[in-house]
């Protein structure tokens, strides 16, 4: 095959041969035939000039858009910090007081075990959902679509409920006698409630992400691991999944976000999470505004932590694939510096380019 190189080679031998054979070709390539002449001529082969500057495209509607941007956020920020309705001083006050403060823990220990147990349920529902047994797909299929097909609420109500329909719950021989017997009322409390009902309700959304994240992965890395003899749980938890996480990562700290937020819910079960703690501030002192402005703090404070989390964590997981990893908010800063210092000393430079 020919390439770009060898044409190049024989182009610059066969020329070298014609000037060895005749002198006087060779005697005009050495000359100035190959320059452009005429009032076509190139700027650049006059002696002593140089190219012009390149000047960057002037974008009036991106600086306007922007500029309109900054205005208005400019506008909702200042009404915001000197309303005296939001009481910032009184927000300041409450914003770590110890009932505050427990109900944020109780609201990040609610998050963290919902994650873990979803997660966890989640996985063994995709790997049914993928089996080649009828049964199990017809399982995973079904316990999914009942628990996204109901809301959130009716679930963690139907729950706190369950005693009118099971008073007492026990274990034995079926049809015969009961070992034990324990009051459903005295075994179900607010908490364990919620966690049951936030659980059930995160792994049907669970399955479905480690179900696309398993999907995702190029059938032939399982079929090289069959290849080499690996059995198909090792394929699975060694080959698939750790590839399967690029996917996963992304929509599971979604999900982790929304179940930080979405463990406000369970206030209506009486549950002590960050809104039930404030709101039983509230009921005392009247001030609905202020607390809320300091739920609402925690939330965003908690939520940029995790973002922030995610963000490295996708990172991580990206390594070893054909992108390159995506920068850093620390390197991205340190760019956007540079590049504006660059322009503040070509602006600032004596030849004014």
């Amino acid at each position: 095959m020919t390439t770009v190189s060898d044409v190049s080679d024989s182009g610059v031998s066969g020329s070298g041969h014609s000037g060895s054979g005749h002198s006087g070709s060779g005697h005009s390539g050495s000359g100035d035939s190959g320059a452009p002449r005429g009032p076509h001529a190139s700027p650049a082969s006059a002696p002593g000039t140089e190219p012009p500057p390149i000047v960057p495209r002037r974008r009036v509607g991106r600086r306007l858009s922007a500029a309109a941007a900054l205005l208005v956020f400019a506008m909702v920020l200042a009404s915001v910090v000197r309303n005296d309705a939001f009481q910032w001083g009184l927000v300041g006050r409450y914003f770590t007081t110890s009932a505050v403060l427990d109900g944020l823990l109780l609201t990040l220990w609610l998050t963290g075990v919902v994650m873990v147990l979803g997660f966890l349920f989640g996985t063994l529902l995709a790997v049914m959902r993928l089996s080649a047994n009828p049964v199990l797909r017809t399982l995973s299929w079904g316990y999914v679509w009942i628990f996204r097909s109901t809301p959130l609420l009716v679930q963690l109500l139907f729950w706190f409920n369950i005693g009118a329909l099971y008073p007492t719950l026990g274990l034995g021989i079926p049809y015969g006698p009961q070992l034990f017997t324990v009051t459903t009322v005295n075994l179900l409390g607010p908490t364990l409630t919620a966690v049951i009902g936030l659980t059930l309700h995160e792994t049907a959304y669970a399955a479905e992400v480690v179900r696309g994240g398993i999907l995702s992965v190029d059938p032939g890395q399982t079929e090289a691991a069959q290849a080499l003899g690996l059995s198909r749980r090792r394929t699975l938890y060694r080959i698939v999944v750790p590839q399967a996480m690029r996917s996963i990562v992304p929509t599971a700290g979604n999900m982790l976000i929304g179940t930080l937020k979405g463990t406000s819910i369970v206030s209506v079960l009486a549950v002590h999470d960050l809104l039930y703690s404030v709101q039983l501030v509230y009921n005392q002192n009247y001030q609905v505004i202020p607390l809320l402005m300091v739920a609402t703090l925690w939330y965003v404070a908690v939520t940029t932590v995790l973002g922030a989390g995610q963000y490295y964590v996708e990172r991580h997981y990206a390594r070893g694939s054909s992108r390159g990893l995506p920068p850093t908010p620390l390197g991205l800063l340190r760019v956007r510096v540079a590049g504006l210092r660059g322009r503040l000393n070509s602006v600032t430079a004596p030849d004014g380019r």
